[in-house]
């Protein structure tokens, strides 16, 4: 007695987050649905979607519920812990289900897999839309043969390398029959304007196609305009090296531009050192927040790139960095690998440094991961590069680095993400920093304080986090409590108006007479809040912020905000107006 239902084939995508969703998956299906619309009675082709936080025995349920006849997982670094527990279960309750894999995590040692997991049909290795269409002609017609379909490891061998396939057979993803856009509505819209990398770079396995192909220039934009016509939130452009054909890159950003609507934001990854001219005055007449670019420099050291065999011209792109910096209207992420060839515990402190003076929006602090297949996993022994044996395959300490070094640097990436990319302080780190030899060691310094006095980081409450960096800086800056406790102070009503006062801000109840009369005089005759028109005093007072300060901390530079005032300042925010990049409230110098 079968055990599955004949013709149903189910792709299956395990994520890592719900807002993210599985391209791959829906450009397979897509790309079946449009050339073999013809099929025979009862097969059924579907997707489904799950998360890695959900239990193993979750999902093992779900698909037998469905009891598909293939079953094809996509398989990742941040998932394959997860499909490889389910291909332990699958075979024990659905034993005449096939079960195939594809994606990066499989493709670069099929033969050893199958060895492994006897229970598989087989893998498919490569680029798949042509392979899957081939394969569903075999399960669902019996033709063409499973060793007449290139691109797949099977047990009587590997069939031979499938030819890239031409981007413009491929059709669009994002469908009414992809549930698009209900089912997207609280996720991320991957996009795909061109396959391939130019560069070579050793970590990177879009270093192994190096022909870099082009969606039609038409046809990315009618795919855009969809986008734009739907008010999609974020659209992320899974482009590797988005500009490295300038004239394309330039071609989607001014359509971008000249289409805006007012809602979308576009991400794209990008080398900022093949940046142009024409590419940045495109760039600097955007609306904030329509352009979120994410920047990888991996490290400042030459002897490290060089290693790695990342071309870039560190000059150019910190050139390039700040002119982006100062439109004020995009948000940088730029990108830094520890534990790469050459770069010891100083060196990766001072490409710290380096970067973090380029002020990113973000600036993400990674751990290489020696992908399977990448060509630092051939160069991984000759550097002495040793990595976790599970996924995702991270360092553990290299010739340079030892596990001691890479443990202070996680720490330090906590602090990071807690501190500088929480975007949560921005007018206190740079004060901060100025007691310190550098950024890289205050960061160093915290996280030392962290785990010396047993302080939580993970998801600890905005407050708590506030009141640590105060007492830490008192315990850096002698007799500076009043300076940090405004910054402070001033950092957090910027970003929100509080319903409760934090225990460390200045005392308000002298100014408290002052503050009422003001509003009192606002709401008659506004002169800054405009927009509030109707609302009573009261209201106004509940709705905005007024905070004293005997410091000019909202200043820009560290050597003006330390410079105590001769009489106070008084700051009003206004919440109703914000910077569509950083979210802060606008604020007024009013006089009380």
């Amino acid at each position: 007695m079968r055990t599955y239902t004949p013709g149903k084939v189910l792709l299956i995508g395990i994520n890592a987050k719900y807002i993210h969703s599985n391209p791959a998956l829906y450009s397979l299906k897509a790309y079946a649905d449009k050339y073999y619309p013809d099929r025979p009675d009862g097969c059924v082709l579907e997707i489904a979607e799950y998360t890695i936080n959900q239990p193993a025995e979750t999902i093992l349920a779900e698909i037998y519920r469905q009891k598909p006849q293939l079953a094809a997982f996509s398989c990742y670094i941040w998932n394959w812990t997860v499909v490889q527990e389910l291909l332990q279960e699958l075979p024990k309750v659905l034993p005449d289900t096939a079960l195939w894999l594809g994606g990066p995590e499989v493709s670069y040692h099929a033969a050893r897999l199958l060895q492994t997991y006897p229970q598989l049909a087989g893998i498919m290795v490569g680029e798949g839309e042509e392979t899957f269409l081939e394969l569903l002609h075999a399960y669902w017609e019996n033709k063409p043969a499973l060793s007449d379909i290139k691109g797949i490891a099977c047990k009587e061998g590997f069939t031979g390398e499938r030819g890239l396939v031409d981007l413009n057979r491929l059709p669009f993803l994002y469908t009414p029959s992809a549930g698009f856009p209900a089912a997207f509505q609280n996720r991320i819209v991957y996009y795909e304007s061109q396959r391939g990398c130019p560069f070579q770079c050793a970590y990177c396995l879009s270093s192994i196609d190096k022909k870099v192909r082009l969606r039609s220039m038409d046809t990315v934009k009618s795919e855009l305009r969809y986008f734009l016509d739907n008010q999609v939130p974020q659209v992320k452009f899974i482009d590797r090296t988005f500009n490295c054909n300038p004239a394309h890159a330039l071609e989607i950003w001014t359509y971008l531009a000249e289409n805006d609507n007012g809602v979308t934001n576009f991400h794209f990854e990008i080398a900022a050192d093949l940046l142009t001219a024409e590419h940045l005055e495109v760039m600097r007449s955007m609306r904030p927040g329509l352009l979120q670019l994410e920047i990888g420099v991996q490290s400042a050291n030459e002897q490290t790139l060089k290693a790695i065999h990342r071309h870039m011209d560190l000059n150019a792109l910190a050139k390039t960095v700040a002119v982006l910096h100062s439109f004020q209207n995009i948000h940088q992420h730029l990108d830094l690998i520890a534990g790469l060839p050459y770069e010891d515990y100083d060196s990766f402190a001072a490409s710290f440094n380096t970067v973090y003076a380029m002020m990113p929006d973000q600036l993400q602090l990674g751990f290489l991961k020696v992908l399977k297949g990448s060509p630092m996993e051939a160069l991984a022994s000759e550097y002495g590069i040793v990595y976790n044996s599970k996924p995702p395959y991270e360092v553990l300490y290299t010739k340079w680095l030892s596990y001691d070094d890479l443990l202070k640097l996680k720490g330090i990436e906590e602090m990071v993400e807690l501190y500088y990319n929480s975007s949560q302080f921005s007018h206190t780190l740079p004060v901060l920093a100025q007691y310190f030899a550098s950024p890289f060691h205050m960061y160093e310094a915290l996280a030392d304080y962290y785990r010396t006095n047993g302080f939580f980081t993970s998801t600890p409450s905005r407050s708590y986090r506030y009141q640590v960096l105060l007492d830490f800086a008192c315990t850096v800056a002698a007799g500076k409590r009043t300076l940090f406790a405004e910054l402070l102070t001033f950092d957090l009503y910027l970003r929100e108006n509080l319903k409760s006062r934090p225990s460390f801000a200045p005392d308000c109840k002298p100014a408290r007479d002052k503050v009422r009369s003001f509003y009192e005089k606002e709401a008659q005759a506004p002169q800054f809040l405009n927009g509030y028109g109707g609302y009573t005093s009261v209201q106004l007072l509940r709705m905005t912020h007024i905070e004293q300060f005997s410091y000019p901390v909202w200043k820009k530079c560290p050597a003006d905000q330390i410079k105590e005032l001769e009489t106070p300042a008084y700051l009003l925010f206004d919440y109703k107006k914000r910077s569509a990049l950083t979210h802060d409230a606008v604020y007024y110098n009013v006089i009380l």
